[in-house]
């Protein structure tokens, strides 16, 4: 891959794994509610469970689901269900010491899995194959793509997740941690209604 194209993915992954989505929101909402250490699990999901789908999808799933109109629904419902549960989880970590008590970061496995009925997710596989992925070289291009989507999503999720625990003790205070909760299942809910008035494929 020449070198201005490998800078230009680089760029777009990490302008895409950065900026705010159901990933982010709620591994900056478990650094805040459970600390950094607990949180690991989950941002190490997120970090290599999204490269293992983008190579699923540069090896053919990605077609399958542009091509089957009901792949694409039974995607968009079922993530849209999973997501405002995730918020209203979200927004109930915080409301008492009990609630807090008996709630759990999300683990490797399960933030690996998230991935795959993540709309955002889906967006970016289907783009990035679409642009970066052209045939010539396929595997060598499809590696390519997971290996630099690993790297921009090791600092995007382990800086959001530190971010939400850099803000833990001062949201110890008061409802300062409910009122943050609450914000980032917002920004979740408000991805929801996107994804039900949009268009995945």
């Amino acid at each position: 891959m020449p070198f201005e194209t490998l800078l230009a993915l680089a760029g777009i992954l990490a302008a895409a794994t950065w900026t705010p989505g159901p990933n982010n929101s709620m591994l900056a909402a478990s650094g805040a509610t459970f600390g950094m250490r607990r949180t690991l699990p989950h941002a190490w999901g997120v970090t290599l469970g999204f490269p293992v789908m983008l190579m699923a999808v540069a090896l053919g799933l990605g077609e399958v689901f542009q091509r089957s109109e009901l792949v694409r629904e039974a995607l968009r419902y079922s993530g849209a269900a999973l997501l405002i549960w995730v918020a209203w989880r979200i927004a109930r970590a915080g409301r008492s010491s009990e609630t807090k008590a008996a709630a759990r970061p999300f683990t490797f496995l399960q933030a690996a899995g998230f991935q795959w009925i993540n709309p955002k997710a889906w967006v970016m596989c289907l783009a990035i194959t679409s642009q970066f992925v052209t045939g010539e070289r396929f595997l060598v291009e499809a590696g390519t793509c997971a290996l630099v989507s690993a790297l921009t999503g090791f600092t995007s999720s382990h800086g959001w997740a530190g971010f939400g625990a850099i803000l833990q003790r001062w949201l110890a205070r008061g409802r300062r941690l409910q009122i943050f909760n609450l914000s980032m299942a917002a920004i979740i809910l408000l991805g929801v209604v996107y994804l039900l008035s949009g268009d995945l494929g």
